[in-house]
């Protein structure tokens, strides 16, 4: 391996372990902020799609137009989905049975087959519901 690689793979991993730290919906200027390193926009810019097609991070757009990521853990449950508050940006990641219901009624009466593995269901949540009230 190269001098080049070695240095990649290092930025690679310096940005991966701060995405996975991240306890919030971020940008990809959040993450290059945070790390403080010779690490170029475009480098973050490119692992960023790279694990948006590998599933392991959620891409949104919101009201004004600023793209923020969230990283996914991956699950090997096959009954979860996701939770995501409008408000505060964070997703939960659910295990629950209940979405089998849902997705069967999706199959049997809409003739559409659900994608279980990125179910994404956005509101509020509790601890943001508490603070407008």
């Amino acid at each position: 391996m190269s001098r080049n690689e070695t240095y990649n793979t290092k930025q690679k991993e310096i940005i991966l372990n701060t995405i996975k730290k991240q306890k919030h919906a971020f940008t990809v200027k959040d993450i290059y902020n945070e790390i403080n390193t010779k690490t170029g926009l475009t480098t973050i810019y490119r692992l960023v799609d790279k694990l948006v097609e590998e599933k392991q991070l959620n891409k949104f757009i919101s009201d004004d137009n600023t793209t923020y990521y969230q990283y996914l853990e991956k699950c090997d449950q096959k009954n979860h989905f996701y939770l995501k508050c409008d408000k505060c940006k964070d997703i939960f990641h659910i295990d629950c049975d209940c979405i089998n219901e849902l997705s069967n009624h999706i199959i049997n009466n809409h003739k559409f087959k659900l994608n279980k593995e990125n179910i994404i269901i956005k509101g509020i949540c509790d601890k943001c519901q508490k603070e407008n009230n």
